[in-house]
């Protein structure tokens, strides 16, 4: 195209002799109209405009649709992506919230799952509280009768050795004791 374009401007250069002499004369005037230039220019206004038309304005305009195209394509991809981007924020944002709802459900069964154990735990506690009183009280209770049984033992015991002094004479031990104990037996009946 480029050597077509430079043999037209050759030819065009050698085909003017007349422009050449135009040119030699010192008064020209540039805006009165000569024929022959007219004619000329035209004439390479309509070459020019029919190579340009062939060669350069078909590719020049595919490129400009090509070029719009793909800024259309472009542009069209960009609200898609737009949209895909709204709609990924948007399902984010969900999961964002239901994680939130999900924390605070979990916080709230573990603060119901500490306030059940604590309640188990004192509960526990004061079942073992009880059963320690109880088995103390019990404690308490057989030492108590275990003292009661010492000491009625030992009252029997100087009951007997007071009577033996008082009559003077010993007594046979085990009957004794039954004796006493049962005396002691129905005091006690009778003081209860």
């Amino acid at each position: 195209m480029r050597a077509s374009l430079l043999s037209l401007v050759l030819f065009l250069g050698s085909a003017t002799p007349a422009f050449a002499a135009e040119e030699a004369a010192p008064k020209t005037d540039l805006l009165s109209p000569h024929g022959g230039l007219m004619v000329w220019t035209l004439l390479i206004f309509v070459l020019l405009f029919v190579i340009l038309s062939r060669y350069a304005f078909g590719p020049i305009t595919r490129a400009v649709e090509a070029r719009e195209q793909a800024l259309q394509d472009a542009i069209d991809q960009a609200k898609r992506d737009r949209e895909e981007a709204a709609r990924i924020l948007a399902e984010h944002r969900a999961q964002l919230e239901g994680s939130r709802a999900e924390a605070q459900k979990i916080i709230a069964d573990g603060r119901a799952v500490g306030e059940k154990l604590r309640a188990e735990m004192l509960e526990e506690t004061r079942t073992q509280q009880q059963d320690m009183l109880e088995r103390a009280r019990r404690e308490i209770a057989g030492e108590r009768d275990r003292a009661i049984a010492q000491i009625r033992e030992e009252a029997v015991d100087l009951a007997i050795a007071a009577a033996g002094k008082v009559i003077e004479k010993n007594l046979d031990d085990s009957a004794n004791r039954k004796l006493v104990e049962g005396y002691l037996a129905s005091a006690n009946v009778r003081g209860n």
